[in-house]
């Protein structure tokens, strides 16, 4: 049985703008990533760098959009970082990030599911690191929302 990643969070601006998080390199420069390459279409790049300079390590190089509905939903393969990138980033399919965009009053429930983790301890090992740094990735994207005005972020 694939083991997954579960997160969520509630961001204070709607759906479409919540979408934008995901899809705008420069908002994702501000809370997950360095740098990022995002071709906002299916089959686009999702490409993020962690080392702008060493864009082969520590990066989503590579990795493409396989879904999206603006404001609804975006899915995009995921590559691993250095110590796991002879785990991950040969292996096809590569994991899968699905993000789900949902109304929740005046903001936006969002739901994050990283799938496609193997079942060896080496796999295990990955998924748990993971795990721990999607929920950093939800404190500094809640934190990049909510501390500024929706339509000074959400342009």
């Amino acid at each position: 049985m694939d083991k997954i990643i579960h997160k969520s969070v509630r961001l204070s601006c709607q759906p479409e703008q919540a979408f934008q998080f995901f899809t705008k390199s420069e908002h994702l420069a501000n809370w997950l990533t360095n740098a990022a390459e995002v071709e906002p279409v299916v089959g686009g790049k999702y490409e993020l760098f962690w080392a702008p300079d060493d864009r082969e390590n520590d990066s989503t190089i590579g990795c493409k959009i396989l879904a999206l509905e603006p404001g609804k939903l975006l899915v995009f393969e995921w590559k691993g970082t250095r110590q796991f990138a002879s785990l991950m980033n040969e292996v096809r399919p590569l994991t899968q990030v699905v993000i789900s965009f949902l109304p929740d009053g005046d903001g936006t429930n969002i739901q994050l599911i990283h799938n496609g983790w193997g079942a060896t301890a080496e796999w295990e090992a990955a998924r748990a690191w993971f795990e721990m740094a999607w929920n950093m990735a939800f404190a500094g994207l809640e934190k990049y929302v909510n501390a500024q005005p929706v339509e000074k972020c959400c342009e």
